[in-house]
């Protein structure tokens, strides 16, 4: 289950950057009304990048934690995958009630959280 939950999130980053970049930076960067933060837009489209690959960073951090629990003493593994579940479940809230589910990502975190929430109670 961890590496199953692991790997989804591994996944959900990949696809976040992969498909962010190439149908959502590229065309809002072509855009001639960006706002010029520091005297141009150059600050601006470096700052939307860094912050939205920062996610995928993020959540492959995450996976990496995900994949130690196993080595954990049981109480303490079952304690932070709790943790990670509810962070899991709570962060595909958020794009489940935003986009009224049309950003697909909110199945790949409650995947992902229903996962840890299994291991967790096992």
């Amino acid at each position: 289950m961890l590496v199953a939950a692991a790997a989804l999130m591994i996944l959900l980053g990949l696809a976040h950057s992969v498909l962010g970049e190439r149908y959502l930076l590229i065309r809002l960067f072509r855009r001639p009304d960006l706002p010029k933060l520091f005297g141009g837009t150059a600050f601006t489209t470096r700052t939307l990048r860094f912050a939205w690959h920062l996610t995928t960073v993020i959540a492959w951090g995450l996976a990496a934690v995900v994949l130690q629990v196993g080595d954990l003493p049981d109480a303490d593994g079952r304690r932070i995958a709790l943790i990670l579940a509810i962070t899991l479940v709570v962060s595909g809230l958020l794009p489940l009630i935003i986009t009224r589910g049309r950003h697909l990502s909110w199945l790949v975190l409650f995947a992902s959280g229903g996962l840890m929430l299994a291991w967790s109670m096992r």
